[in-house]
């Protein structure tokens, strides 16, 4: 008797698994989860096993959409971000109305779609899969996935008539919805091409225009950010708080609209209340380099702004420990990485140079892909820059200030920036290569000023 196969999408080898720390194992071995946990239980529910990196060769894209469609069930381990797993998932839901069950361990946290979907989760203390953890996987997923392997995908539950086509009424009510998003969103890049003493009022405007209780979430982030970019004073920031305070429930409690919660809290003076927030949001939404930057900015101000010398050392390593972690996360967000150097010089331990200059390193090369890229983040010339001193590399200095002056003060953020670019040559102990950086800042001083 020919048994039905199942499909197994997820990565192999082994794999950090972007646990928080002590929530999980740091480095999982998918090979033997596979092995150990993944084919005796799909053995075990009367299916054939098959994983893509079995083949003799490459699983070519031909044959990966074959075997996506024409096996009996997919399986997908979603325990880490993994672009492949993820693009396959929505591969299967597209094209199969049952047949597809997302696991993932028990602490991981998915992205804001897939985290809404019904998920089979089982426990992963170990990431070189002892035969105990295996046995708890076995028994956690093994009932789940008979449950689960039924149900509709979400294309076919939400979409009356798909793939055929689907009903009338629903494609004109779609086209209705996306022709009010157009509009709103053009509306949105009106507001944001203003210059920034003129966008708080069109943005509260719109505001006014579109907050009602049974907005989108994607709506109200979109306004959310609006409002966040509109700021131009500090008395600004309770607008932002204003209006998260009025969201529905459910989109209020969304980790993206938290975090802009935390910096409005943070930028009114609250900084203790800002960290508690992003401290929960990190301990219930899992870290990200965004809250672990904005969580190392509000205690980097506390530090500035303590008076005892025993707490300005606190919340000193407090800061570093939030900016390392997030900076491990992912080594092209250059936020968390630009932050480390002087903090790590300010507090002076032994190799603490050593680790301000092996970061600068990390972040020159994050800021020169993302340029390279194109990146729209409107901070990364100034981190550039001041990387550039930060590492005293008097020659990348000199390189980019012809940059500077061609693009203007404004958008390398050079009055938010020059105080710290002075401390940064402070470090510098070379001479010739001080005097060249001192050369570059007082051209930059100067044009700042006009």
């Amino acid at each position: 008797m020919v048994k039905p196969l199942c499909f197994m999408v997820m990565p192999y080898g082994r794999k950090p698994s972007q646990a928080e720390a002590g929530k999980g194992p740091a480095e999982i071995d998918f090979n033997a989860l596979w092995d150990r946990a993944y084919v005796p239980v799909i053995t075990a529910l009367g299916y054939e096993p098959v994983r893509a990196d079995q083949d003799l060769g490459a699983l070519i894209i031909k044959e990966m959409l074959e075997r996506l469609y024409f096996a009996d069930l997919v399986l997908a381990d979603m325990t880490i971000p993994n672009a492949n797993v993820y693009y396959e998932v929505g591969i299967r839901h597209a094209s199969r109305d049952s047949g597809c069950v997302l696991l993932a361990a028990d602490w991981s946290k998915q992205v804001f779609d897939v985290a809404q979907m019904r998920m089979v989760r089982f426990p992963l203390p170990d990431g070189e899969i002892s035969a105990n953890t295996a046995a708890a996987i076995q028994a956690a997923i093994k009932d789940g996935i008979a449950k689960l392997k039924d149900g509709r995908g979400p294309m076919h539950e939400c979409l009356p008539g798909y793939p055929a086509g689907p009903t009338p009424e629903a494609a004109s009510t779609m086209r209705r919805q996306l022709e009010a998003l157009s509009s709103f969103q053009a509306t949105v890049r009106g507001i944001r091409s203003l210059p920034r003493k003129e966008r708080m009022s069109k943005a509260l405007h719109l505001v006014a225009t579109e907050l009602r209780p049974t907005m989108h979430p994607v709506v109200a982030l979109t306004l959310l950010r609006t409002l966040v970019g509109a700021v131009d004073r500090p008395d600004d920031w309770k607008h932002v708080l204003t209006f998260v305070d009025q969201l529905p429930e459910q989109t209020r409690s969304m980790a993206e609209v938290q975090e802009q919660r935390a910096l409005a809290v943070s930028a009114t003076g609250r900084l203790t209340d800002a960290i508690g927030a992003l401290e929960e949001l990190v301990r219930t939404a899992g870290p990200s380099p965004e809250r672990l930057g904005l969580l190392g900015g509000r205690y980097k101000r506390l530090m500035e702004s303590a008076t005892d010398a025993t707490e300005r050392l606190r919340y000193l390593s407090k800061a570093i420990d939030s900016y390392e972690q997030g900076m491990q996360l992912d080594l092209n967000e250059y936020y968390c990485a630009s932050n480390l150097p002087r903090l790590y010089r300010q507090r002076g331990r032994k190799g603490d140079e050593g680790r301000a200059q092996s970061t600068l390193h990390l972040v020159m090369a994050a800021c020169e892909r993302a340029r390279y890229r194109g990146s729209l983040d409107e901070w990364l010339r100034a981190t550039l820059l001041g990387a550039a001193f930060d590492g005293g590399d008097a020659d990348k200095a000199e390189e980019l200030l012809p940059d500077v002056i061609a693009e203007g003060a404004a958008l390398w953020k050079l009055q938010s920036t020059l105080a710290d670019l002075e401390r940064s040559i402070g470090h510098v102990e070379h001479d010739e290569r001080k005097q060249r950086l001192f050369a570059v800042f007082s051209q930059l001083k100067a044009l700042a000023a006009t």
